[in-house]
């Protein structure tokens, strides 16, 4: 929008409700200058991005979409303590033109912030196709700051935007609302003490929030905490708070009352039609459960071929290497240790693990473009709630799907402390992509059978461990309700956006860039060091044989009592930084070899591991314990960074780990008692 690289130094915020389409906002306005990250202290991604309009650069940053700026969720508290700092230059707040009562109430909260406020009425082409029409002009004169009409998704109004947001005004606002007589005159009393304090910045807001019990001045003032006393004889805290809420509702009511018309078309025929079949009492769970096997079919079937090509490309680059190597004259030892250990662990890790994140991440992102992941939270709130968990966790063990540690980061949009930590958890009970090789090729080797009769008995198979694993996590989570994370479950406010053409390129970039990379560099950034140990281990030799060798032979024992064997445990040990690294791992042991090797030859691969000891009730251990184990090393170290406590990532580890070992015990039990297997 300009040729001139003069930096402006502007900061311009974003706030918005989710799904009124604050982000589609953002990545209009900044293309891919942006970047992420966590708000000082917290655990709330932010992402920042830079605009240039009219020669000018403008730093946009997209604060979390919260519902109001109550400080219920983490989301609001980071967003609220932003916008009172007085950091930005201005603030654009996202609005839904189909539902713009709900978006008015966060415009009338900003607006006792801060006067540098320009309204974006979003989502104009959708409110025109249901006959929504907003008088931007008067709405403009009523709230006295520049009101924009937007349609972000084909850019339209976008520039006017970003002219509002950029010109110099005096902020003079008219007052967002007056609230009932007993509120406006405590905060009155207020005021002067608070302004000595704060300035002239959000003394009103921080009245507001003072006379609700919230401690929002940095520090004490005695003066305060003695008036607000006096106050609270006559109303409590929640007596405010319930007058403040409420007449803000009304003011928000009758606002969109006056400027909004064509409301009484009400919801589009399509969607309701659509939600007959998506949230309907019988169709709901099916439809759900063909849509989770398609994108896990997708994915699995999608990944064999890149993943393929990706082995043969490490392959070769690592054969190249080795010749530079030798031509070095590199000592054999660190030969061993950096292309047999580090590197090859290392290309194992991504080859495995990128091609179907890089399917799973998008489609998965697609459905929630489309509207259809909230609806999916709905269908299954009841489940949670009835184990003391949150709805919200529906989504985030979807997630758990494609990665656990991604998983674990989506658990941020579970407001209750209580129940997020439920979430976090028990997400790695869900089986994610890293684990699904292994699933598939013992289901293969020995459970599956010939022609399309076997691959379907294989699919239903893998169904069936998939309902295992929910109905785990759901047990898992009654149980932590029940005992060290007790409460109430909460109910949460969750509005259904409607069904919306999905954005492909910018699922793709968002998909692929903050999900699918970000995850694989965790996981790469432990499976190089891993590579080190795990090399060491396979050629320190001891009395004649390995390292390896020595602690499986120690952990045997132990082993069989889960219808394991010492190999199989220490596998699962050694594969801590990746699951991927499994099935390589139990190869490279059975085989006594000193690096990781690949055995792609179904039949040869069935004929190792019989002449191991292996047999179905084997094959049936080794996947249950697949799914119900420790998390890998990435997912306990993002556990740790979003708790900040050992005791919970300690808990987490355990956890799936004593259910796992509990199935595995009573399956090869039951096995030894029937003389089977």
């Amino acid at each position: 929008m300009g040729d001139s690289k003069e930096p402006s130094g502007r900061i311009i915020a974003l706030a918005g409700n989710p799904n009124v389409g604050k982000s589609t906002v953002f990545n209009a306005l900044t293309g891919l200058r942006q970047h992420t990250g966590n708000w000082a202290g917290k655990t709330v991604t932010n992402a920042q991005g830079t605009c240039r309009f009219q020669g000018k650069d403008y730093l946009l940053m997209d604060l979390p979409g919260c519902i109001s700026l109550l400080s219920r969720t983490a989301e609001e508290r980071a967003a609220q303590e932003f916008l009172c700092s007085g950091k930005a230059d201005a603030v654009i707040v996202v609005c839904d033109a189909t539902s713009l009562e709900r978006s008015l109430s966060l415009v009338l909260q900003v607006l006792e912030i801060t006067s540098k406020t320009v309204v974006c009425v979003n989502l104009l082409d959708e409110a025109q196709r249901k006959g929504v029409q907003v008088d931007l002009e008067r709405l403009s004169q009523i709230l006295g700051v520049p009101v924009v009409g937007c349609a972000a998704r084909s850019g339209k109004g976008l520039s006017e935007l970003m002219s509002a947001a950029t010109e110099e005004w005096d902020g003079d606002a008219a007052l967002p609302i007056r609230y009932p007589q007993e509120v406006e005159s405590a905060v009155d009393r207020l005021l002067p003490l608070v302004r000595q304090q704060k300035g002239e910045l959000s003394a009103r807001w921080v009245c507001l929030r003072l006379l609700e019990g919230e401690k929002v001045l940095p520090e004490p003032d005695s003066r305060v905490e003695s008036l607000l006393e006096e106050i609270w004889k006559e109303r409590s805290p929640q007596d405010f708070s319930d007058a403040i809420a409420a007449a803000l509702a009304e003011r928000a009511r009758d606002l969109a009352r006056r400027n909004v018309t064509g409301l009484e078309h009400g919801y589009s025929a399509r969607d309701r039609r659509l939600d007959r079949i998506f949230t309907g009492k019988w169709t709901a769970f099916p439809v759900m459960g063909v849509l989770l096997l398609l994108i896990l079919w997708l994915t699995m079937v999608g990944a064999n071929v890149p993943s393929q090509l990706l082995s043969q490309g490490f392959s070769w680059l690592g054969e190249e290497l080795r010749d530079l190597f030798a031509a070095g004259n590199v000592p054999t030892w660190l030969t061993g240790i950096v292309l047999d250990g580090a590197y090859t662990t290392l290309s194992w890790v991504v080859a495995v693990m990128l091609p179907p994140m890089a399917i799973f991440f998008p489609l998965f992102t697609l459905l929630e473009d489309l509207g259809y992941l909230p609806r999916m939270a709905y269908n299954l709130d009841r489940c949670f709630q009835s184990c003391g968990a949150c709805g919200k966790q529906a989504l985030t063990t979807c997630m758990g799907f494609g990665c656990n540690a991604a998983g674990v980061v989506g658990c941020r949009i579970i407001d209750s402390p209580r129940e997020r930590l439920i979430a976090l958890l028990t997400n790695s009970f869900t089986p994610c992509n890293g684990r699904l090789p292994l699933l598939v090729t013992m289901i293969a080797l020995f459970f599956g059978a010939a022609g399309a009769a076997g691959g379907a008995l294989e699919a239903l198979f893998l169904a069936g461990l998939m309902v295992l694993s929910f109905g785990m996590t759901l047990t898992a989570s009654r149980i932590l309700s029940k005992t060290l994370l007790r409460g109430i479950p909460s109910s949460f406010a969750l509005e259904l956006p409607p069904y919306r053409r999905p954005q492909v390129g910018k699922v793709l970039a968002r998909s692929v860039l903050d999900r699918t990379l970000y995850v694989l560099g965790r996981a790469a950034a432990v499976a190089a060091p891993a590579g080190v140990v795990i090399w060491c281990m396979g050629n320190l030799m001891w009395e004649g044989e390995s390292m390896l060798a020595h602690c499986s032979g120690f952990l045997d024992p132990f082993a069989r009592l889960f219808g394991l064997d010492g190999v199989i445990l220490l596998a699962f040990l050694l594969a801590l930084p990746a699951n991927e690294l499994v099935l390589p791992l139990l190869l490279m042991t059975y085989l006594a070899q000193g690096s990781l090797v690949e055995m792609n030859d179904l039949t040869a691969l069935y004929a190792l591991l019989t002449q191991n000891g292996w047999t179905w009730v084997t094959a049936l251990c080794v996947m249950v314990f697949s799914m119900f184990h420790w998390p890998c090393s990435t997912t306990c170290w993002t556990i740790w960074k979003e708790t900040k406590s050992l005791r919970w990532t300690v808990l987490s580890f355990f956890l799936p780990t004593v259910f796992g070992l509990g199935i595995c015990f009573l399956i090869a039990t039951a096995a030894r008692w029937f003389g089977v297997g």
